[in-house]
């Protein structure tokens, strides 16, 4: 799920954020992330190209990069339901559970 721009966001934001969307649905994710990145340079505070970017991130597997655009994208439009219900920013945002917690078989605490 991709969100699209308010009506009232910059004009070239809401463009680029359009573009975006057109190239994430091809799957052509580096496309789509410049076309973010684009849209958050002319308007920083449009919440939906942040989450679109991060959703961009997500697929080219830049889990970091992406979980920080999912958490400012909630920070500028907490009561934006298609950003904070969604399944990709619940899933980078959500505490490990404490059953995950040592049980990897590639180091760590796990059996000690």
């Amino acid at each position: 799920m991709r969100a699209l721009a308010p009506p009232s966001s910059h004009a070239t934001a809401a463009q680029h954020n359009s573009e975006g969307i057109a190239h994430y649905e091809m799957g052509h994710w580096s496309i789509a992330k410049d076309h973010f990145l684009s849209a958050i340079e002319s308007d920083p505070n449009l919440a939906e190209s942040h989450f679109n970017l991060a959703l961009a991130l997500d697929k080219l597997n830049l889990r970091s990069e992406a979980t920080a655009h999912f958490k400012q994208a909630a920070e500028l439009a907490p009561a934006n339901s298609a950003i904070v219900e969604s399944s990709a920013y619940r899933s980078h945002t959500a505490p490990p559970s404490p059953s995950s917690y040592g049980t990897s078989g590639y180091g760590g605490m796990g059996g000690y």
